[in-house]
């Protein structure tokens, strides 16, 4: 069996996302990683914001291992590698010009609104995260 296709999203680096260095900021990473979870949760038919439960990051990973500068071109990879009972891993390759420049993850936990307690990720959602479950490509450089 072929390996699963990842999830791709392609943008560039906004000026107000860099610092001083001209590099793109620590922090910011996290913002190109969430407008592809965004989508890649989209093309599952998951919302955030239509339901009584919430999915916040509990956990937050980039290592970074080019520069990435103003305007650069990138593609973001989304790899769905964990499937808990309450939550999610999310795994992304970041790469610039066709070379791996950042690997982040983060892992959303399934809560109810309203105790803000963990809940078990609903049954529907869950059989969407199942279909996209995958391993992620090799962490090696």
């Amino acid at each position: 069996m072929a390996p699963k296709e990842p999830f791709r999203f392609h943008t560039r680096i906004r000026f107000i996302d860099t610092d001083a260095s001209g590099r793109i900021h620590y922090t910011a990473m996290f913002r190109y990683f969430e407008s592809a979870e965004i989508e890649f949760m989209r093309r599952l038919g998951v919302s955030y914001t239509k339901f009584g439960y919430g999915f916040p990051r509990v956990h937050v990973e980039c290592d970074f291992l080019l520069a990435i500068g103003h305007d650069d071109p990138l593609d973001i990879e989304v790899f769905l590698t964990k499937l808990g009972r309450s939550s999610v891993r999310l795994e992304f390759r970041t790469s610039k010009e066709g070379r791996l420049a950042a690997r982040g993850a983060v892992v959303i936990a399934c809560i109810d609104k309203k105790t803000e307690r963990a809940i078990a990720i609903p049954a529907d959602i869950r059989a969407q995260f199942e279909r996209e479950l995958t391993e992620a490509p090799d962490k090696g450089v």
